[in-house]
């Protein structure tokens, strides 16, 4: 089993309060649980109104397929109209 985790690291910078902050977190979330069936959560940054850290894995069966997913779901989320830009991004992908 391969486990894969993306972090990225986003600036809000439309945010001007942390609920403005957590509406685009929260799009960003369910669209990639929806559209990419992986699990998606805020990680770090949580009281900070400009900044977001939002962590994502996938489980596969093959390391391949899991690297292609988070590189799907990267360039997914580069493409879509948010009010944010993507600071950083990390990939892990661990062989269990």
């Amino acid at each position: 089993m391969v486990a894969g985790i993306l972090r990225l690291t986003l600036r809000i910078e439309a945010a001007h309060s942390l609920k403005e902050k957590r509406m685009v977190v929260r799009s960003v979330v369910e669209r990639v649980r929806a559209r990419f069936n992986a699990a998606a959560a805020e990680v770090e940054d949580n009281d900070t109104w400009n900044l977001a850290t939002i962590g994502i894995a996938c489980l596969s069966n093959d390391r391949a397929h899991a690297e292609a997913q988070l590189q799907a779901i990267a360039s997914a989320i580069t493409s879509w109209r948010l009010d944010a830009e993507l600071l950083e991004t990390e990939t892990e992908i661990i062989t269990i």
